[in-house]
């Protein structure tokens, strides 16, 4: 299936799902390993990613070595090695175990975070990415660029945001945390522009509860108010869904599994 530039693979279950996306990104991989010295790749942090980050472990033939990896967000005000410290989330699930060359991490504790912006910003800016893994929010954001901060001629590269109240709610209806007011209020984030300069792009999205971002993603027109439209626009993108969150297609009256 494809929507406008995006191409859409449904899967029977979270795992087929997350096996394939993992297969398709270390192809992708090998095959820049071949032309270049280093690839540079921003890795998501959720429950979501969670398949795909067990199956991309194992994939072998990886050099590792040769990667440079960055990830896209990171609440403000939450311990480095906290459970929902996103880089955490990364460092443990991935970083620890497959070594990469190198891992830039944003810094949601850093004393200046408007300077922690452009230290991110600059590393950004001097490794250009290859290849993007992210998700798609309950309210359709990409990182944390909820609709209401989801600029898609954003000028800056990472930036402060403030939360809205369903991209908080989801943190809980994760279960990373117990409570909506546990959940911090602002966060730094990788803008629309910087995820999409990546050459390639993979997203992966299980999970009924992400159905209404799922049609919205392929049903709306491209808009700031569903900011995972944007990813129709990309030249190299492909969607990962499984049947959980692809519930919702079947009303969109163009919809086909072919």
């Amino acid at each position: 299936m494809k929507v406008d530039n995006l191409e859409v693979k449904i899967f029977e279950t979270r795992q087929e799902m997350g096996a394939a996306a993992a297969q398709a990104v270390a192809d992708k991989i090998r095959e820049i390993q071949d032309t270049k010295d280093f690839v540079n790749i921003i890795f998501a942090s959720a429950p979501s990613q969670n398949e795909f980050l067990a199956a991309l472990k194992e994939e072998k033939w990886i050099r590792w070595d040769k990667i440079n990896a960055f990830h896209m967000d990171e609440y403000v005000g939450i311990a480095a090695d906290a459970s929902q410290n996103f880089g955490y989330f990364l460092k443990v699930r991935l970083f620890d175990i497959v070594h990469p060359h190198s891992v830039w991490y944003l810094d949601g504790n850093a004393t200046d975070l408007d300077a922690e912006c452009a230290r991110y910003a600059d590393l950004l800016e001097k490794n250009p990415i290859d290849i993007v893994c992210l998700g798609i929010g309950e309210n359709g954001h990409l990182a944390f660029n909820d609709p209401h901060v989801a600029f898609f001629d954003d000028p800056l590269v990472v930036k402060q945001v403030e939360l809205d109240d369903a991209c908080r709610q989801q943190q809980v209806n994760d279960a990373c945390f117990d409570t909506f007011d546990e959940v911090p209020q602002n966060a730094l984030t990788l803008t629309i522009p910087t995820l999409l300069k990546a050459k390639y792009a993979f997203c992966i999205v299980p999970g009924e509860k992400k159905a209404d971002a799922i049609y919205h993603t392929i049903a709306e027109d491209i808009q700031e108010l569903y900011p995972s439209t944007i990813l129709r626009k990309h030249p190299n993108a492909i969607l990962f869904i499984d049947k959980a969150s692809s519930g919702k297609l079947k009303e969109i009256s163009s919809y086909s599994q072919a």
